[in-house]
């Protein structure tokens, strides 16, 4: 790892990309509110809209398979290469505002649905531009840095339900407009503050040709394969954490929908102390043993949350908000990886091919929760169709690590 020498000509001081990276984590809270905004308000859209089982699913995986298309569609044409960063991220942040808001005109489930795919793609110009955006200000601390990135989109996609919480009324509506608002806001921070850092990347064009070298080479593909546990886990349990808590609430008598979407938000928003606590481990011990370790836990949590279900309620919330931190501490680190692992020759693509798996195996996930939680007779062990996911991560990166390509990442730390 190349160290940074602030005494350079043109290098930032310190002061200087602290204060770019805070500007930049400000901007993507307030951009990624539309991620889960449909999410927070499920149970009053479901019944306004008159949604099915499946249109329910679909309103939240829109986002995703959005994302998909969005980020696979921008890495085929090159585009963070063809346009600057802040304008990128500053237009794909308005067009997120603005199809956030068509739900405010009450579009029929198709029209919601599309809406969310349409915010989804958009959402692929703001989040995977900032995390290139950001590694240009840091060699030293990325892994850190890059933490506090997905800690800032982490908070973002919980806020719709501190928005719910903090509504009188059942009305959706203020929640939509509330995560439209902040999104548009995040569009102006990434036009006037958003600037590349001393160390650019070279240009890393997606090459269709290259994407089986990425699965014939072990070290990547365990790390993919760890990336892969790590989101099978993540986003369902995101997506369906209010109707769990919901459920878990009932059986033990206690809350309201305040209430409970005010504990989703803590327990979602937990996450930036994951995130900020990866970076700095994976700097000091490796990406390896943080992934490791960070999924292991996440993987009990999922299996404890079903024990936990009827209480205590000091207990339940104790474990969900661990599962909170875990879930999404080592989250930076798998990206991280592979840009240390790969051929510097198709970095491009091997960052492609495991955000589009990824996030494509979220679509899954998510359609398959509820799904799950109907065939056993409730919410309660819902959650155990995800520990397979963290269980099969952790030992993917752990034999990762005992490979001697691993020294390549982490300065040496693996």
């Amino acid at each position: 790892m190349i160290a940074m020498d602030d005494s350079r000509p043109g290098v930032a001081a310190d002061s200087e990309r602290w204060r770019v990276l805070s500007l930049l984590c400000l901007a993507v809270v307030l951009s990624l509110t539309t991620w889960f905004s449909a999410t927070a308000i499920l149970p009053e859209l479901k019944q306004d809209l008159a949604l099915t089982a499946g249109a329910e699913a679909w309103l939240t995986n829109g986002v995703q398979v959005g994302f998909v298309i969005g980020a696979l569609a921008a890495s085929l044409v090159n585009l963070p290469d063809l346009m600057r960063l802040s304008r990128l991220m500053a237009a794909a942040a308005l067009v997120a505002a603005l199809a956030n808001a068509s739900l405010l005109f009450h579009p029929d489930p198709s029209g919601a649905i599309a809406a969310r795919i349409v915010t989804g793609a958009a959402l692929a110009g703001v989040y995977p531009p900032a995390l290139k955006l950001v590694a240009t200000w840091f060699t030293r601390d990325r892994g850190l840095a890059l933490g506090a990135v997905i800690g800032a989109l982490t908070i973002g996609s919980a806020l719709p339900h501190l928005f719910r919480a903090a509504s009188s009324a059942l009305d959706w509506q203020p929640v939509v407009a509330a995560a439209s608002l902040a999104t548009t806001i995040g569009a102006l921070l990434f036009l006037l503050f958003a600037r590349e850092g001393p160390y650019p990347f070279g240009k890393a064009a997606f090459e269709p040709s290259r994407i089986g070298q990425v699965f014939r080479e072990k070290p990547l593909l365990l790390a993919n394969l760890g990336y892969l546990g790590h989101m099978w886990e993540l986003y369902a349990m995101w997506a369906w954490l209010l109707a769990y808590t919901r459920a878990a609430f009932e059986a033990q008598a206690i809350g309201t929908a305040a209430v409970t979407s005010l504990s989703t938000f803590f327990v979602v928003a937990s996450g930036i102390l994951g995130c900020l606590l990866g970076g700095y481990l994976s700097d000091r011990i490796g990406r390896t043993a943080t992934t490791a370790g960070m999924m292991i836990v996440s993987g009990s949590c999922a299996l404890l949350m079903g024990f936990l279900f009827t209480g205590p309620l000091w207990l339940f919330m104790l474990v969900a908000i661990v599962w909170g931190i875990s879930v999404v501490g080592d989250s930076a680190q798998f990206s991280a990886a592979v840009t240390e692992l790969a051929d510097r020759r198709f970095v491009g693509t091997a960052l492609s091919v495991q955000l589009g798996a990824g996030f494509a195996l979220t679509v899954l996930a998510i359609w398959l929760t509820p799904r799950f939680a109907d065939l056993i007779g409730g919410w309660r062990w819902a959650f155990l169709l995800l520990v397979p996911g963290p269980l099969l991560g952790a030992s993917a990166m752990l034999w990762l690590r005992n490979l001697p390509e691993s020294v390549n990442m982490a300065g040496g730390l693996r």
